[in-house]
C-alpha cells in the first residue's frame, strides 16, 4: 500500500518543525471525528485545539444534564459506532426517540413522525454534546498515529508548494500537505485563509437549559412554533426517568434576555404556558443560557492544502437539529476522499482532490441552509392567508404516509451518496 510518496512527511527531530500528513485545528466534535477517522487508517495527523484539557469519560459530570445537546441522527450513529465512540456514549447518556410532534402554536396544523413510518429503529437520540466530545477524545488517547497540541492557538498560516505551515503560539510550527480547519463559527484559521462568508443573521437568541416535566416525554421530539419563534422539548432520561427535556427556544434578543433573567419558578411557568403545557407542569432544573442565531455559509470549503469543515464552513439555525450532522458529514466525506487519495499515492492535499469533498457537501449544506432559512419566514409571517395556507399544508402532510417517509428519511440522514463509514 502506498502512503503518499508525492509529499516528504518525515517527520523532523526539531520540535517547532513537526511535519504531519494531517494537521486539524479544532477539537470539537467533528475536529476529533475527522481525527479519529484519519488515524485509524494510518495517517499521522496533529490536532491543534485552544482548551488545556481534553474532556474524557471518566471526568464527565452526569449528575446534571449538560444545556447543550444535539439531535443525532441514525447516520451520524454508524459513523460514531464505527469510531468505536457510540458504546461509550450509550453507557454514559443516550436518549433515543422514537416519535416527532411539531404544531403550529398559531393555528391548528401539526405534523407527527415514527420511526415505525420511516421503517428505521428510532428517528434519532438526543445526546448532551459534552457526552459525544468525551467519547470521541478516549478514542484518539494514546493513539500511536496521533500528536495532541492542547492549550493552544494558531498564530499564522504559510502556503509552500507542497503544504501549509501553521505558526502557533507557543511558538511551534507544524507542517502538512493538508490542513484543516475545524474551529467553530469565528474560524481563526478560516480568516487566516481570508476565505470570505456570506451571513444571515436570523434575529433571534436562543434559550437553552434543562426541564424536569410533570409528565413523561413517552421518547418523543416536540416542537411548536410561536409567532416564528420555535420552542422545542427535547427528551432526556436522567437515571431512568424520562420526565426530563432540554429545551431550545429561538426568540427575539430582548426576549432572550428577558427569559434569562427569570427565576427558575417564573421561568418554568413561562415554558409551561408557551408549550400549552403538553407535558404538564415545568421545573427548571438548570441555569438558562443564551447565544445569538447567525447562520454562515463560507464562500469556498477548500484552497490548495486547506479544507473547512462544520462549523467552520457552515453554521445553521438550531431548528432542525442537524449542524453537528452536518460537520459529521463533511468529516467522513473529506476523509473518504483524503484516505482513497493517500492510499493510491496521490496528492492528498491537492486541490483537485480537496474539490471532490466540497462538490460532495456544498449542496446538502446549502439545502439545509436555506430550508431553516425558509421555515423562519414562513412561520414568522403575519399574514392570515399564509398562516391558513401552511396550516392546510401541514395537516394534508400529516395524512400522506408516503410523503412523511421521504421526510423522515431526509432527516434521518439518509440523503445522497454516503461515505462508506456512514453506511
Amino acid at each position: 500500500m502506498s502512503t503518499g510518496s508525492q509529499y516528504d512527511v518525515s517527520p523532523k527531530n526539531d520540535s517547532k518543525d513537526a511535519a504531519f500528513d494531517v494537521v486539524i485545528v479544532g477539537a470539537g466534535m467533528v475536529g476529533t471525528g475527522l481525527c479519529a477517522l484519519l488515524a485509524n487508517a494510518g495517517m499521522h495527523v496533529a490536532l491543534v485545539e485552544a482548551q488545556d484539557t481534553p474532556l474524557l469519560p471518566e471526568t464527565l459530570d452526569l449528575t446534571q444534564p449538560a444545556p447543550r445537546v444535539s439531535a443525532l441522527t441514525p447516520v451520524s450513529q454508524r459513523l460514531l459506532t464505527q469510531l468505536n465512540a457510540w458504546p461509550a456514549m450509550a453507557t454514559a447518556r443516550v436518549t433515543p426517540y422514537h416519535y416527532m410532534h411539531v404544531w403550529d402554536g398559531e393555528g391548528s396544523g401539526e405534523i407527527r413522525f415514527s420511526a415505525d413510518e420511516a421503517g428505521v429503529p428510532v428517528l434519532g437520540h438526543i445526546v448532551e454534546n459534552d457526552v459525544t466530545l468525551a467519547a470521541l477524545n478516549a478514542q484518539l488517547t494514546d493513539h500511536p498515529k496521533i500528536t495532541r497540541i492542547d492549550g493552544t492557538r494558531v498564530e499564522a498560516l504559510q502556503t509552500t508548494a507542497t503544504g501549509r505551515w501553521l505558526e502557533l503560539d507557543n511558538g511551534r510550527e507544524l507542517h502538512a500537505p493538508l490542513v484543516v480547519a475545524a474551529d467553530g463559527a469565528r474560524s481563526t484559521l478560516r480568516e487566516l485563509a481570508e476565505i470570505a462568508v456570506s451571513e444571515d443573521d436570523m434575529g433571534q437568541h436562543a434559550v437553552v437549559t434543562t426541564v424536569r416535566c410533570e409528565k413523561s416525554h413517552m421518547g418523543t421530539a416536540r416542537q411548536v412554533f410561536l409567532a416564528g419563534e420555535p420552542l422545542a422539548f427535547l427528551p432526556l432520561t436522567v437515571e431512568g426517568d424520562d420526565h426530563y427535556c432540554s429545551i431550545v427556544w429561538s426568540t427575539t434578543p430582548e426576549q432572550a434576555k428577558a427569559l434569562c433573567e427569570l427565576s427558575a419558578d417564573a421561568l418554568g411557568d413561562t415554558l409551561g404556558s408557551a408549550f400549552e403545557y403538553r407535558l404538564g407542569r415545568v421545573d427548571v432544573r438548570d441555569s438558562a443560557y443564551r447565544f445569538p442565531l447567525v447562520q454562515r455559509h463560507a464562500r469556498e470549503y477548500v484552497q490548495p492544502h486547506l479544507a473547512l469543515v462544520g462549523d467552520a464552513a457552515h453554521s445553521i439555525h438550531p431548528l432542525a437539529g442537524q449542524g453537528v450532522n452536518l460537520g459529521l458529514m463533511d468529516a467522513a466525506v473529506l476523509a473518504e476522499e483524503v484516505i482513497q487519495a493517500w492510499r493510491r499515492g496521490a496528492p492528498w492535499g491537492d486541490e483537485r482532490i480537496l474539490a471532490r469533498y466540497e462538490s460532495r457537501r456544498r449542496g446538502d449544506n446549502a439545502a439545509m441552509l436555506g430550508l431553516m432559512k425558509g421555515f423562519k419566514l414562513l412561520f414568522g409571517a403575519k399574514n392570515p392567508a399564509l398562516t391558513l395556507a401552511r396550516n392546510v399544508g401541514m395537516s394534508s402532510v400529516n395524512r400522506l404516509v408516503p410523503i412523511k417517509r421521504v421526510l423522515m428519511r431526509q432527516a434521518t440522514g439518509e440523503r445522497g451518496r454516503l461515505p462508506e463509514s456512514c453506511r
